[in-house]
């Protein structure tokens, strides 16, 4: 018998029968023995698969071998290469492992989303990333900015740029004088610490105390205005490129979830649970966390099924109590602007000190507060009506806070430039000499650094009042009060909208000051790691969980998208303050300057013919045209293969569906057959005649089927 072929019995049915029909002694050395790594030692050409004619295998199975002998790799590697391997997956796993012991709040965090579910830990894990971002923004700031201006003025390296104007006609826009007296009360100490002024204001702080110089010493350069300028655009930048990776991390789980709870049950079911852990506490946190995710799923197609459900009367009039509903959120917000900006004019015309003077210092902060308050309560009160599902609700109320923040900010700011520019016309008589309102305004930078500092602070203050004010008594009332009224108020929800909101304001406010208020962000930093604490508290002794769950998973990708829309707003302030508005003469780094942007010009042109010809070739035609049609190319490439995988996307997806109803079909068949078999047991049984033939012939000889004594044939007369 030659190696190539195998012996077996010849079957009525044909060739291509099943393998396991087909047998073959165990000890037959005869059998067929083929190497998978390399093709036979007699084949002329391994391109032509002429043994795997006569092989006894199915089709596929041959397509198979002849494609792992095109591919000429063995199946089966190297030793060295497998502990290589081993070692290096085992040397990540530990490294990952120790790197886990350095994640800010990781057990803590992994509590809350136990106990309140992913939404509630969505918000805490957005609060991590903030403190994180302006911790690294703060060393940056500290680096190029804050330690070189120390350092340079306790050497007494004051070399002052050259002046480019001239002094006799500004001597009056030079007076700047913040010092304070020597001698002051403790009460006074208290209002500067709070208000930004005094010896707060002429610190290192804000941007008045800086100085426009450039040291030299022993071929070493430095120029503060520059770097100041430059460190506040690779703040902005720095921070952009953080938010788009994060982003870009986001959107990739929504893209994988489809946005939705389609396939979320089977993949929360079967690949949700996590063998890893050890305790009863991990234990009951995980089950608490899936429990929370299928109930926001199941919510929201019950909310589907409803919608889908309605008449035509009742979709319309849905949709129009929606429209008036939404014209009362605008008029709420309309009269929100308004009392803002008059509250703006009435605080900055006003000079009075004392208390009296505190009070209207915080004025406009005290209406923004106080609006950011009353009006999304009274929204969230209006979603209510207009019975959307738990997400869209969210992020509906999450995107009215949004406007009303924001553009509240915006509002402060604008009426802000108008009376530092007396409205746009600088050749006017409050403006003629400084080219800004110089009576009101001495160092309109700090100013501006001061009301974003004044927000900040009030911020954080009614935060804390809030907690120790409000929620501790309300969840004391509520646990040692059994009256009707008290019940029905009950302990107070945690709601993520307004939570994320607020962040998303510091951190706007922030951005908005960071200019004019270098330390900024150092305070923000210490700020947020104070709300996680706060937070955390009344989270687990005054809060209970929500009556309404979200999904977490869109919601981390939207708090990001409204994130980037306070920094494009706080790049709007940067930039028209950079390029368009007068520095202030009497302080500042740029006191000499006509805009804070000509530094960069000044410091291009002391550069060497070189680089200013390297940069001026940046900054042509010639480098920038060739530039946007590659940006252009690559743009059109990256989504068209986006599209590419959309559509593969959602090809896969419909095949998941399919094949979930064809394993509901066949449980169905399943069950319809148990159900028929019951029946069948539960019959009474009938005796049976025997029908088998008289002669008893063996069908098998040897493990072979012998086709002539089948009995199922019918017999054949002769």
């Amino acid at each position: 018998m030659s190696p190539s072929t195998v012996n077996y019995y010849p079957s009525p049915y044909s060739s291509q029968d099943s393998l396991r029909l087909r047998t073959v002694p165990a000890q037959d050395t005869s059998a067929v023995q083929f190497d998978w790594a390399s093709p036979p030692e007699d084949a002329e050409d391994s391109n032509e698969p002429q043994n795997l004619r006569e092989l006894p295998l199915h089709m596929s199975l041959k397509r198979a071998v002849w494609q792992v002998q095109q591919m000429k790799v063995p199946v089966v590697s190297s030793s060295w290469n497998i502990k290589r391997s081993k070692t290096f997956h085992r040397f990540c796993e530990v490294a990952k492992y120790i790197l886990s012991y350095f994640v800010l709040w990781k057990r803590g965090i992994q509590r809350i989303g136990g106990h309140f579910g992913g939404g509630v830990q969505s918000y805490f894990l957005f609060l991590r990333f903030l403190v994180i971002l302006n911790f690294l923004s703060s060393l940056l700031i500290a680096a190029f900015v804050l330690i070189p201006s120390i350092v340079f003025r306790s050497m007494n390296f004051n070399s002052t740029i050259a002046l480019t104007v001239n002094r006799t006609d500004v001597e009056t826009c030079l007076q700047y004088n913040p010092k304070p007296d020597a001698l002051m009360v403790f009460f006074t100490y208290f209002l500067d610490l709070v208000s930004g002024t005094g010896f707060m204001e002429y610190s290192y702080l804000f941007y008045g105390y800086y100085n426009n110089s450039m040291i030299e010493s022993n071929g070493f350069s430095y120029n503060i205005p520059l770097a100041y300028l430059l460190t506040a655009a690779f703040y902005f930048l720095f921070c952009l490129i953080c938010m788009i990776i994060r982003m870009g991390v986001s959107a990739r789980l929504v893209i994988v979830t489809g946005g939705g709870a389609a396939g979320g049950y089977s993949m929360l079911v079967f690949t949700g649970w996590d063998h890893g852990l050890q305790g009863d506490r991990a234990t009951k946190l995980k089950q608490n966390n899936l429990r929370h995710r299928l109930q926001v799923d199941l919510e929201e197609e019950r909310l589907k099924k409803r919608a889908a459900s309605l008449t035509l009367g009742q979709t319309v009039s849905l949709y129009a109590l929606r429209v008036f509903l939404n014209l009362i959120v605008l008029i709420l917000i309309g009269a929100t602007f308004y009392g803002i900006a008059e509250a703006t004019q009435f605080s900055q015309s006003r000079k009075t000190t004392g208390f009296v003077g505190l009070l209207l210092q915080y004025l406009p902060s005290m209406v923004i507060t106080a609006s950011n308050f009353v009006v999304p309560l009274l929204c969230d009160k209006i979603a209510l009506l207009e019975k959307y599902s738990p997400s869209t609700t969210v992020i509906l109320a999450l995107l009215r806070a949004v406007f009303l923040r924001l553009v509240s900010l915006g509002v402060l700011l604008y009426t802000l430039w108008e009376q530092i520019t007396c409205k746009g016309e600088i050749n006017s008589e409050n403006c003629t000499p400084c080219n800004y309102y110089y009576d009101q305004y001495k160092c309109w930078e700090t100013r501006v650094g001061q009301e974003m500092y004044k927000l900040t602070l009030f911020d954080f203050l009614i935060t804390i009042a809030t907690l120790i004010l409000v929620e501790f008594p309300r969840r004391i009332v509520v646990d040692h009060c059994s009256c009707k009224l008290t019940q029905w108020v009950g302990r107070q929800e945690f709601l993520v909208a307004p939570n994320v909101l607020a962040l998303v304001y510091s951190q706007t406010v922030v951005w908005t000051g960071a200019l004019f208020c270098p330390l900024l962000p150092f305070i923000n930093t210490i700020k947020f790691i104070f709300f996680y604490y706060c937070k955390k508290i009344t989270l687990f002794h005054n809060c209970q969980p929500a009556t309404r769950n979200f999904r977490s998973t869109t919601s981390n990708f939207f708090f990001l998208l409204v994130l980037l829309f306070g920094w494009m707003l706080s790049s709007v302030v940067l930039l028209y303050s950079v390029a368009k508005i007068h520095p202030s003469y009497g302080c500042g780094p740029f006191r000499f300057y006509p805009a804070m942007w000509e530094v960069v010009p000044g410091a291009v042109e002391m550069l060497s013919s070189t680089s200013k010809e390297f940069l001026f070739y940046i900054g042509s035609q010639k480098f920038s045209i060739p530039l946007f049609i590659f940006s252009c190319v690559l743009l059109c490439y990256v989504s068209a293969l986006t599209s590419v995988h959309g559509k593969s996307v959602a090809l896969l997806k419909s095949q998941c569906k399919l094949e979930q109803r064809d394993k509901q079909f066949l449980v169905r068949q399943l069950e319809e057959l148990n159900a028929t078999m019951q029946k069948l047991q539960r019959e009474p049984q009938q005796p049976q005649r025997e029908t088998e033939p008289f002669y008893h012939t063996a069908t098998q000889w040897h493990q072979h089927t012998n086709y002539a004594f089948d009995p199922h044939e019918d017999p054949k007369p002769y």
